[in-house]
């Protein structure tokens, strides 16, 4: 069952998209698109209306225009190619497919002359929507005419400055050359006129049909941008001087020598150009001015920022990235006289803000999607799954309460184009992302749209270096200009000791764990009403007074004293520190026994979080472990030390196999005279190949860190009688197992008990090779892991076998081994890094459900290794399943952030914005699926050779389903069901576990598959060239690629 498997793991990009470079809106179908420097084409819609497309370049996307209403998509490269995408419906879904390029020629010859290269790269491009036509202005002031049904240039219509210029008068000439086309704008009522704007500052109306020019605007400032009126009288354009002009379209005269007005917003002083300007009238009276840039050069020259004017209300929005673009959604219909925009998207390099514009003060929209995950940098992840609908709505509720919308706000989400056709999830799923400021911010995972719900802060707790100010950049009333702060994304942290290092939730009890950089553990819980109240103060000492060890690192976190007033969400309750305060490396929560256990690297600490006492403190040091006492910014003192290591273990390495080698040599003749006298017998299955793997010394530095710790109900002491236990794993290979006294009234009672909870010490596991422990689970008579605290009391698991014996799974950087309790012997194990030569980075217990059987699912044992392939195991069995690449072996940084889920998925970063996610299951798969309603006619493009497509997403990915079409561009019934169900040719299955409950009635669907065998099977046979001369002949089959 564990190999059935989605087309490609990868099946939706969460987050912002990584550099966006561009922007699109279509006012009709109302979706957007964000080209990225990568080559990257996103588009968006409604919540869970996504499309990705990737360049087959990796070229900066510099421009990118809708073809409105169509599901068209024309894209700029900065090499100067051009690319028309597609929205196409197949099997009742959209995707997104790139049809055709365009590469302007290196050296074109214009009027006989051949002209630069550079001359003839494109800076501006309009569309002519009427003609299906586009407007591309040019470096040398040519502008060029392209029919974009067919990308192709049409010959005769080109527009030279030469011919512009015979038009201006004498004096305007003097020998200077227009420059650069840089707007070109269209008429919206009349669309065979189209405003042209070169660099040097001259306007031009120019008549497209009668090839004349109908109106010159002489000005003289460098032009930077230009926005057309609704009703085309008015033009206003922005300069290079941080100034902005208005003229006015005269029907009498052809010529105008200066604008109406003039003027420098932000003026007297020097100013930074104004980079884009939009022109909007209102039907209520007055009309918006929105630009970027044009601040004070010297004062603000620094500030990324959009300024809006109505009347005599100015705003200078101030945000803490760079501005890419930015759009208006607004009326567009012909018979509309007034724009009356009613939101302002800006495009930033790091988020994107939407503004309402219908309400006073223009308050900021919270955007469904596309929310900046690194507002501030993410330090850990977790999820949460199956969430109870009580804890979602609390959640959801505390999060509303930080954000408010004002009552009067009547405008909701712009951007609703298309329909979610996914179904809604059967469960709730939260992602947990840790910042480096301090804060914990909770994601609704559920589905495609990645949904912030609520955000935890821990730093208001503490006294730090530099006291957080959110009203920063916040100016007064009398001030100039009006800043005013817009944007959550912050990449400045008060303290790096604020940083969280790991997150733990019970979703029953709403308590949660936060552990940071400082060495302190929060103990928090969910409140519906703000509370002013005293936190608890306790400290561990996980060196037990061991002698010659001085921590050199950083300094513990002060915390606030006195009651202090905490919002409605998770409140702290208990402040556990570490001493010395390193880095929290591993915590596990218990809250039916109110234990909190977490280790650093220094060894770990057992805390009664009920009572506020300590309960167990374990140093894990070796004596020879001085560089875990430095901390992370000492470490490159011990640079020299570590090399020396290395350096000696490879010498001892190469020595002890020499000797190996000389004392074997001496038998080696006899031993393979006696090989060829025995017949070797053709039944016996032989040993693979394993690598030989030498041990890790003792005395390695940093051998103390926890890795991993886990709470179970278990056999330890002895066969009869099971308990509470808890287990810890350290980087050197040593797993320590207690027994723990937990008082019986303190499972769901409120009441304070009156005796401690104890621990002894009942096991105590070295490994061989001293491999770093990852992780550790216990194992029930049935071979199950053991349900989380509360879903077997509260009858929502089942509950385990407590009859059989039970067995725990150890899982070390290369291998996993399953001991038997409580003798705690070996009775599983599979070298992961004998037999695949990698080390495993991440584990995780996850239920892999039957897509042919409903009520079936089987406990698999999933892992990461730092090459970046997923494996999955059988559990108990350790039995291989499948295995194949996810994660480029190169990102370091993505393989490090990947989490598993419980129901086979998993989150991994592929930027510091984005998050991929993945699916090892076929029956548990979260993608895109939507459409879109288009009115452009699909018939007339059947018959236009298309180029083939991209085959990958954005961050390289494979996620490609071949749908044989007719004609008439509907998907072939008879191919139909290959298009749904196609199998992963990347895949390498094993044979299904001999213990599998289904082993002998589950088979897998592959009927229309295509796999790399089957394409092997048909060029090799017989009938090939009779199959191949058959396909090409097949018009009708022709097979496009469609993207996800």
């Amino acid at each position: 069952m564990c190999p059935q498997q989605p087309p490609s793991p990868q099946t939706v990009e969460h987050g912002f998209p990584n550099q966006p470079s561009a922007l699109a809106f279509d006012p009709e179908l109302r979706i957007m698109a964000i080209g990225t420097r990568s080559g990257a084409v996103k588009i968006y819609g409604a919540p869970g209306v996504e499309f990705t497309g990737l360049h087959r370049d990796a070229a900066t996307v510099t421009l990118m225009h809708f073809l409105p209403g169509q599901g068209r998509l024309l894209t700029l490269l900065d090499d100067s190619s051009l690319h028309l995408w597609e929205i196409t419906h197949h099997n009742g879904c959209a995707h997104l497919e790139e049809v055709l390029s365009f590469q302007p020629p290196s050296r074109p010859s214009f009027e006989g002359v051949s002209v630069p290269a550079s001359l003839t790269r494109i800076t501006v491009v309009l569309l002519v929507a009427a003609d299906d036509m586009a407007a591309l202005g040019t470096e040398g002031g040519s502008v060029f005419f392209l029919d974009v049904t067919t990308l192709t240039l049409l010959e005769g219509k080109t527009l030279s400055p030469d011919e512009v210029l015979r038009s201006v008068p004498d004096d305007y000439r003097c020998g200077k050359t227009l420059g650069p086309v840089e707007s070109l704008q269209g008429h919206l009522m009349d669309p065979t006129k189209i405003l042209i704007g070169y660099s040097r500052g001259l306007l031009v109306i120019w008549n497209h049909p009668a090839r004349c020019v109908d109106h010159i605007f002489l000005g003289n400032q460098q032009l930077e941008s230009l926005c057309w009126g609704r009703d085309g009288g008015t033009i206003i354009s922005s300069h290079s001087d941080g100034s902005y002009a208005i003229w006015s379209v005269e029907t009498d005269r052809s010529l105008t020598l200066q604008p109406t007005v003039a003027t420098i917003p932000y003026g007297p002083f020097p100013c930074k150009a104004i980079n884009k300007i939009l022109w909007r009238n209102c039907e209520s009276g007055g009309h918006f001015i929105i630009f970027s840039g044009g601040m004070p050069r010297a004062s603000y020259g620094d500030r990324h920022c959009v300024s809006v004017l109505r009347a005599e209300t100015l705003v200078t929005l101030d945000f803490t990235s760079r501005i890419i673009d930015f759009f208006t959604v607004h009326s567009t219909g012909l018979e509309d006289d007034f724009d009356n925009p009613r939101a302002l998207a800006v495009l930033l390099e790091e988020e994107l803000v939407v503004l309402d514009l219908k309400t006073p003060g223009w308050p900021a929209l919270p955007a469904p999607y596309l929310a900046p995950l690194h507002s501030s940098a993410i330090t850990c992840s977790a999820h949460v799954a199956n969430v109870p609908a009580k804890l979602w709505a609390r959640i959801v509720s505390a999060g509303e309460q930080q954000s408010p919308q004002p009552a009067s706000s009547a405008s909701s989400w712009p951007i609703t184009g298309g329909r979610n056709l996914a179904q809604e999830p059967s469960q709730r799923g939260l992602l947990l992302t840790g910042h480096e400021d301090g804060t914990v911010r909770f994601w609704d995972a559920s589905g495609v749209a990645l949904r912030p719900l609520y955000k935890l802060s821990t730093a208001g707790l503490f006294q730090t270096d530099c006291e957080h100010m959110d009203s920063l950049g916040q100016a007064a009333e009398d001030d100039w200009p009006p800043f005013r702060k817009v944007g959550c994304f912050d990449p400045y942290s008060d303290d790096p000791r604020l940083g969280v290092q790991k997150v733990a939730l019970c979703k029953y009890t709403a308590q949660m764990v936060v552990a940071g950089t400082a060495g302190q553990v929060l103990v928090l819980e969910l409140s519906d009403m703000p509370v002013e109240q005293a936190v608890s103060v306790a400290s561990v000492d996980l060196l037990q007074d061991r002698e010659g060890f001085t921590w050199k690192g950083h300094e513990r976190l002060s915390p606030r004293t006195g009651p202090l007033l905490w919002p409605a969400g998770f409140q702290p309750r208990v402040l556990v520190q570490c001493l010395p305060p390193a880095a929290v490396t591993a915590v596990t929560l218990h809250a039916e026994w109110s234990l909190v256990a977490f280790g650093t690297s220094h060894g770990f600490g057992l805390f009664d979080y009920r009572r506020k006492s300590p309960v167990l403190a374990r140093c894990t040091l070796h004596p020879n472990d001085s560089l875990a006492m430095e901390g992370p910014l000492s470490r490159v003192k011990s640079l020299k030390k570590s090399l020396r290591q290395s350096f000696r273990r490879i010498r001892k390495s190469r020595v002890s196999g020499k000797k190996r080698a000389a004392n074997a040599n001496s038998k080696l003749q006899e031993a393979n005279a006696q090989l060829a006298e025995q017949a070797c017998p053709h039944d016996v299955e032989m040993t693979p190949v394993q690598r030989r793997i030498e041990p890790r010394s003792a005395d390695d530095s940093l051998s103390g860190v926890v890795r991993c710790l886990y709470f179970a109900d278990t056999f330890l002491r002895d066969a009869a009688h099971h308990g509470p236990t808890m287990w810890a794993g350290t980087n050197s290979g040593s797993v320590f197992a207690y027994a723990l006294e937990v008082p019986a009234s303190m499972a769901g009672s409120e009441k304070r008990p009156e005796r401690a909870v104890e621990a002894v010490l009942g096991k105590e596991v070295q490994l061989m090779h001293r491999a770093p422990v990852v992780a550790i689970a216990v194992l029930d008579g049935r071979g199950r892991p053991l349900p989380e605290p509360y879903e077997a009391s509260r009858d929502l698991a089942q509950a385990p076998d407590m009859q059989g014996g039970h067995a725990v799974l150890i899982a070390s950087e290369e291998q996993f081994k399953v001991f038997t309790l409580p003798k705690v012997s070996a009775k599983t194990k599979f070298k992961l890094t004998a037999h695949e030569g990698c080390r495993v980075r991440k584990v995780a217990l996850a239920t892999f459900a039957s897509v042919a059987c409903e009520d079936y699912a089987e406990t698999c044992l999933a892992c990461l290794t730092n090459l970046g392939d997923v494996h999955v195991f059988s559990v108990p069995g350790l039995r291989p399943q499948v295995h194949y690449s996810c994660i480029r072996k190169e990102d370091i940084s993505g393989i490090a952030s990947c989490v598993f889920t419980r129901h086979g998925q998993g989150f991994y970063l592929i930027s510091p914005s984005e998050f991929e996610r993945f699916s090892l299951s076929a029956r548990n798969i979260t993608e895109p699926l939507c459409s879109l309603d288009i009115r452009w006619p699909r018939d007339a493009t059947q018959t236009r050779v298309r180029e083939s497509p991209k085959l990958s997403q954005a961050n390289g990915t494979p996620s490609i389903i071949l749908a044989p079409q007719s004609h008439d561009g509907s998907p072939d019934p008879a191919h139909s069901k290959s298009a749904d169900t196609p199998e992963l040719p990347e895949a390498t299955l094993s044979p299904m576990s001999i213990d599998s409950a289904t082993s002998a009635d589950t088979t897998l669907d592959t009927t229309g598959d295509v796999t790399v065998e089957d394409v092997k099977d048909f060029l090799g046979s017989e009938e090939s060239e009779k199959n191949l001369k058959n396909l090409a002949e097949d018009e009708p089959h022709a097979c496009t690629i469609l993207i996800k």
